[in-house]
């Protein structure tokens, strides 16, 4: 359970959308499109198929996914912030892609029938819903029998230096970065979300609790990161 109310989330996320976009890319020295991009491979999309991207932002995943569908296929994008929907809509589409439905919706109440989605993918977005269980179990909802949801975000190393290192960057590089542009408070809540988030093996617990049946929690970028793929 995250101790942030859905508004205030909301509020964060609305007030950094402008500059959402360079600063991952500033603040990962570009390595979290490479983690984007093996998240949507996890999720297995094939052509002609429909996808799902849960708290969408700005719609990285989604377009990626989109590249994996083709023209034949649909995605949908869902975020529950109008700022970063709004800039999603404006940022041209891949070639030969769908165009991308871009939704505004809350991710523990998706506007979408049972075992609707082909495969489903959420990035930095698990650790900002107010429940999780919620939205895992919203998730396994939507996607039909057998299909796949990648879930991309922080993650916290098992190994002492590799977890001291993290904290390191997260206070003294990415906060100071952040203040530069009026956003100290708004990036400096990374940490202790991080503190409070599930660590890879509660999350493969947590997705088996939500009813899926294969889940593995990937530690990537020296544990600095992780995804969850869970299989309905």
């Amino acid at each position: 359970m995250n101790e942030r109310s859905a508004q205030q989330v909301r509020d964060l996320f609305d007030k950094i959308a402008p500059i959402y976009n360079n600063l991952n890319d500033w603040l990962s020295l570009g390595q979290h499109r490479i983690w984007k991009q093996m998240a949507v491979k996890w999720s297995e999309p094939a052509i002609g198929s429909t996808c799902l991207d849960v708290c969408c932002g700005s719609g990285d995943l989604a377009r990626l996914l989109a590249q994996r569908v083709g023209a034949t296929g649909q995605v949908f994008g869902v975020d529950f912030s109008s700022a970063q929907l709004a800039i999603a809509r404006q940022r041209p589409l891949p070639t030969n892609a769908p165009s991308i439905t871009w939704v505004e919706a809350d991710a523990l109440h998706l506007p979408f029938e049972n075992d609707f989605f082909d495969a489903a993918t959420m990035g930095y977005g698990l650790r900002n819903v107010i429940d999780i269980p919620a939205s895992l179990s919203e998730i396994y909802r939507v996607l039909k029998p057998q299909t796949k949801v990648a879930i991309l975000d922080f993650h916290r190393p098992s190994h002492i230096s590799t977890h001291t290192f993290q904290q390191w960057y997260l206070t003294t590089i990415v906060v100071p970065i952040a203040q530069l542009f009026g956003l100290k408070e708004e990036y400096a809540y990374i940490t202790p979300s991080l503190e409070q988030f599930p660590t890879g093996r509660e999350q493969v617990n947590l997705a088996k609790a939500a009813g899926f049946a294969n889940v593995t929690h990937y530690a990537i970028a020296n544990g600095m990161m992780g995804v969850l793929v869970a299989q309905k």
